[in-house]
């Protein structure tokens, strides 16, 4: 690690030193640079039938993106299950994202990049219009807020390299903006109602309007599933309301409110035995999952001068996940005892959130030497307060209820983390079309934790983990011309250690004292751009972590032991490729056509470079083994045919097998924990028709092969085992705006 600081500091201080060196050379060529960024700002623009992937403009909102990977998806633009949130449609332009099914369709979002942790997206800084909506970035970083996909015009990604600007994730930052209200009217009014298979209906209504120097815009969104699998019922909420007062042309405040709740009864995990059988199947009837996530914010925007901007956030994640469950691997049932005529009790869980942000943050454009500069920094300070209830003995019902039958819980614990994290990113102008960005990020804090676990003595949990990271990172860019550009770059990164890492699962588990954060780098090189009939973006990456946790085994004298510490050592390397082409395109006012091809395809080579595993209460070193649950192709292919006011896109997406265990065991066990994930390829085939600008149809058939497939073998939520995916279904929606 200090190589690589020293390696960026010396990238820092000659980036400088080039920048001052260069001033001469560029004192005729301010005006000229000015330009390419005025062409830069309106990179972006909304289009109606939009069928391709942008990338964010170099500077937009405080925020230095020139560089970096970054992706923007116009929602308006994709054909796709928008109701269901089916991933594989909205990212299918995204190289590399894979989708991990766990939660009911429509649930929740579920992905990840360059072979990281896709559980509830939670190795990404999740936003919303900007605001944090991960549960607790140093507790449990999975974000279980889950608005209306429908809610959303576009998702902003930008890849690991962002970690000094946005938060320290190794994943980067996934960003939901939601629709904007029509400001030429005082009231608006748009309505999405969709049905489908499997019970499917979903109704989303929002309102809208400019009064004054008052905009604001509101939804409610409902949404019932029975499920493709049995005793798979879910329904869902979210609201949200956003009031924005507009003081003059520089001042604005906006105040926002967002709201996601659902019940999604889980049917349980299956062997494989029983998923070859019947993937319908269910194993468990009395499991169900609840988060109830809220959101409030308060942004400040001020424009000081033409050159100055400054953006003060204050936010906050509230609410609950809880679940009620019979626990078992598959091949165990939840049977009723004969004696007692009852189920078993259920295990009740509930964690509670109270998570804090505020961020001061100010972009500054400036010259030195006639030089042109874009600074962006600012300060973040997090408290968050996490509190983790589990092994409650509740009822020996079926529906959901949270009741506990016994007032103590087997494990009742807090985390409660401060953390002030400063970060810096300067762009510095070498030429006209040369950029280069040296950064840096210092985060500084601890995480507390307290309480008691039954089966466990608290003095033997480490019971204060301190953060205290320095992170640097330097990127470039060069244009070969306004819609061309070579970027790369390298940031450090770190993830903290969370409750899962710390928490013995057993009486058998004892838990390292001084376990450690995770830290690494993410390294990116790529081109992108087009011409007037192709869109591409190609790229190669390095994703290293150390520090990752796992457990070895462990004797004291007679006493044996399974200790959770720190095990080893991941490197990520590959290619990711989006590349799509238009042979046909006829612009005519009365047929417009435009025929379109994409391939958006990744290629991941993940392994372990040092690690250990238990296995028969030995150690074996998985040095050389493949990261489970990373796929090592993931491919999405279709063709896009506009027609008039007809959008049609057929699209085959294809997966590889990924094992699951670090041992890379093939074989299945016996309770489907272990063994190859097979891979698996689907068809898909969606349209969208807008009719006189105010009405829009969707129609759809997923998975027309009906083809029978899961993604990963969960070790933790919702089950250990299969968990199958959805098979064919038919979807149809209906929009209005007035």
């Amino acid at each position: 690690m200090m190589n690589i600081k020293s390696t960026l500091i010396t990238l820092v201080v000659l980036s400088g030193s080039l920048g001052v060196a260069f001033a001469q050379e560029n004192q005729n060529k301010k005006q000229d640079a000015e330009k390419v960024l005025d062409l830069n700002e309106v990179t972006i623009e909304e289009r109606k039938n939009v069928i391709h992937t942008e990338s964010l403009p170099d500077v937009q909102n405080a925020y230095i993106h020139a560089g970096k990977k970054s992706e923007v998806i116009q929602l308006g633009g994709v054909n796709g299950n928008i109701a269901e949130k089916t991933g594989r449609q909205i990212f299918a332009k995204i190289p590399g994202v894979f989708v991990y099914d766990m939660d009911g369709s429509g649930n929740q979002i579920n992905i990840s990049t360059r072979g990281l942790d896709p559980h509830r997206s939670w190795e990404y800084n999740i936003r919303q219009n900007g605001v944090i909506t991960n549960s607790d970035m140093y507790g449990y970083p999975a974000s279980h807020y889950s608005p209306a996909m429908e809610s959303i015009e576009r998702i902003e990604l930008v890849r690991g390299t962002s970690s000094l600007q946005y938060g320290a994730q190794f994943g980067g930052m996934i960003n939901y903006v939601t629709k904007g209200p029509d400001t030429t009217k005082a009231f608006s009014f748009e309505s999405i109602n969709s049905v489908g298979s499997f019970g499917l209906f979903s109704s989303y209504n929002a309102i809208g309007g400019k009064v004054g120097k008052l905009v604001y815009s509101a939804y409610y969104q409902t949404r019932h599933s029975n499920g493709y699998r049995r005793n798979a019922k879910s329904d869902a909420e979210s609201q949200f309301i956003s009031l924005a007062y507009e003081f003059n042309r520089s001042l604005r405040i906006k105040a926002e409110l967002g709201r996601s709740s659902y019940v999604y009864q889980i049917p349980g995990p299956l062997t494989d035995a029983m998923f070859a059988a019947d993937p319908r199947q269910s194993t468990r009837s009395r499991n169900f999952f609840n988060p109830d996530i809220y959101i409030p914010s308060i942004v400040l925007d001020w424009q000081i001068s033409p050159e100055t901007q400054l953006k003060f956030t204050n936010s906050g994640v509230y609410g609950s996940r809880n679940s009620v469950m019979f626990d078992a691997f598959a091949n165990v049932s939840d049977t009723i005892n004969p004696a007692t005529k009852s189920y078993k009790a259920r295990q009740v869980d509930i964690d509670n959130f109270k998570s804090f942000t505020s961020e001061l943050r100010i972009l500054h454009h400036y010259d030195i030497a006639r030089f042109k500069n874009v600074l962006s920094g600012g300060v973040q300070i997090m408290h968050n307060n996490l509190r983790r209830r589990q092994l409650g003995k509740g009822t020996t019902g079926s529906d959901f209820d949270l009741t506990l039958t016994d007032p103590a819980f087997g494990r009742d614990l807090y985390m409660k983390t401060n953390n002030v994290a400063l970060f810096l990113e300067n762009m510095i102008y070498l030429t006209p079309r040369w950029t280069v960005s040296p950064g840096l990020r210092y985060e500084n804090g601890a995480t507390d934790m307290t309480g008691k676990i039954s089966y466990y003595d608290p003095g033997n949990l480490p019971n204060k983990i301190k953060h205290n990271f320095p992170l640097f990172g330097i990127s470039s860019q060069y244009r070969l011309d306004p819609q061309n550009r070579i970027y790369g770059g390298i940031s450090q990164a770190y993830r903290p250690v969370v409750f899962k890492d710390i928490i013995p699962g057993s009486v058998l588990e004892k838990v390292d004292k001084n376990l450690k954060d995770a830290y690494g780098y993410n390294v990116e090189a790529g081109i992108s751009g087009g011409t007037k009939n192709l869109r591409y973006d190609i790229g190669i990456f390095q994703v290293l972590i150390n520090n990752r946790m796992g457990t070895v085994s462990m004797r004291e004298g007679a006493n044996a032991y399974i200790l959770r510490t720190v095990t080893g050592d991941t490197r990520t390397r590959g290619v990711e490729a989006y590349i799509e082409y238009v042979p046909l395109r006829i612009n005519t006012s009365s047929t417009p056509t435009e025929l379109s091809i994409f391939t958006s395809t990744s290629y991941f080579d993940a392994s372990y470079t040092k690690g250990n595993a238990v296995v028969n209460g030995e150690n074996t070193s998985v040095a050389g083994n493949n990261v489970e649950g990373v796929p090592t192709w993931i491919s999405r292919n279709g063709v896009q045919l506009l027609y008039k006011k007809l959008s049609v896109t057929c699209q085959y997406s294809y997966v590889s097998s990924n094992f699951a265990n670090p041992l890379n065991t093939v074989e299945p066990s016996a309770n489907g924990t272990i063994g190859k994930v097979p891979g698996y390829g689907l068809l898909d085939l969606n349209a969208t028709l807008h009719i006189n600008g105010n009405y829009t149809l969707r129609m759809g058939v997923n998975n027309i092969t009906d083809k029978q497939y899961f993604t990963k073998r969960p070790t933790m939520y919702p089950g250990a085992g299969v968990w199958s995916s959805d098979g064919r279904s038919f979807g149809l929606s209906f929009g209005i705006k007035i």
